[in-house]
């Protein structure tokens, strides 16, 4: 359920023609009302059903906090595990189609900091499939942050899609020199950086966590242990930034005996999103971006 995901097919099509399949007892419009389209879902899943709720842009997510954060989260430990709310909730993030500083953010570090939510952010159209199987398995609130770049692009996929479990990441490519950690769309920015920097004699790892919340940390530790260096990128700010806590995790693990360079981040501007085309492109790590920090970090260190 949610906002034209109905007859209109969902506002980035991802709905498509599932009204005409499946019919409005399964594909509900709702109204303009993000609290109310969650708290719906929270009964919907407390009652058995396992409701999948679209929010149209993740920024909106704002008006359904409460819902979301105090009562999704929260329901499960509150009642000693009597109930749970396997909820799953889909939004589209990020930057990259000028629509501004209210339809662009990418706020996944808010909600991977609630206990009881997970969360979830894949790079291609197969962890978007496979991923959102397991958050349907999942007996409490999933929420998956599809980046809006991502419904533009077109990829290969499997005739039958791989289990894949939430909390484990995956290695994209294999290096040697030094490892990036990326999320999201940055998953292939940091992909075709490695492809240029292979070409200047740099060997880079690329991980993709896929769910942040639970993270794989381990997957990431054994890379940076083998590679020595790190570099971070996420397109969301800094400051406070989910990729911080990777830093730390980093920081506080056997692995930081084995960096032969400083832990190194690469992430949004500390500043809204513009509509300037031009400005958005520059407030967010782009692959030269990215083949920049990469060769500092392997040539000066």
């Amino acid at each position: 359920m949610g906002e034209d995901v109905g007859i209109y097919g969902g506002a980035f099509g991802v709905t498509n023609d599932l009204y005409e399949k499946l019919g409005t007892d399964r594909i509900r419009d709702t109204t303009i009302s993000e609290l109310g389209i969650m708290g719906a879902g929270v009964g919907a899943a407390l009652t058995g059903m396992r409701p999948i709720v679209e929010i149209q842009f993740s920024d909106f997510l704002c008006q359904a906090m409460d819902q979301v954060v105090n009562q999704a989260a929260k329901l499960h430990f509150m009642v000693g595990g009597q109930a749970s709310v396997p909820l799953v909730i889909r939004a589209p993030g990020g930057s990259g189609t000028g629509a501004a500083a209210q339809h662009s953010q990418s706020l996944e570090a808010w909600f991977a900091h609630v206990p009881g939510l997970k969360v979830v952010m894949p790079s291609d159209a197969t962890d978007a499939a496979s991923l959102l199987l397991a958050a349907l398995e999942d007996p409490n609130p999933v929420l998956i942050l599809e980046h809006k770049l991502l419904y533009k692009q077109s990829f290969e996929v499997p005739e039958v899609f791989p289990k894949a479990l939430l909390g484990q990441g995956r290695i994209v490519r294999e290096g040697t020199d030094l490892t990036i950690v990326a999320t999201s769309i940055e998953v292939q920015r940091a992909s075709e950086a490695a492809e240029l920097l292979a070409a200047d004699g740099i060997s880079v790892e690329v991980i993709d966590p896929r769910t942040i919340k639970p993270l794989d940390l381990p997957l990431i530790l054994a890379s940076v242990s083998k590679t020595g260096r790190v570099l971070l990128v996420q397109e969301a700010v800094k400051f406070n930034g989910f990729m911080s806590e990777v830093a730390a995790g980093i920081a506080e693990s056997p692995a930081f005996g084995d960096l032969q360079a400083p832990i190194r981040r690469l992430c949004g501007l500390d500043t809204p999103i513009p509509y300037s085309p031009q400005l958005e492109r520059a407030s967010v790590p782009q692959v030269a971006d990215i083949v920049r920090e990469a060769t500092a970090l392997v040539k000066e260190w």
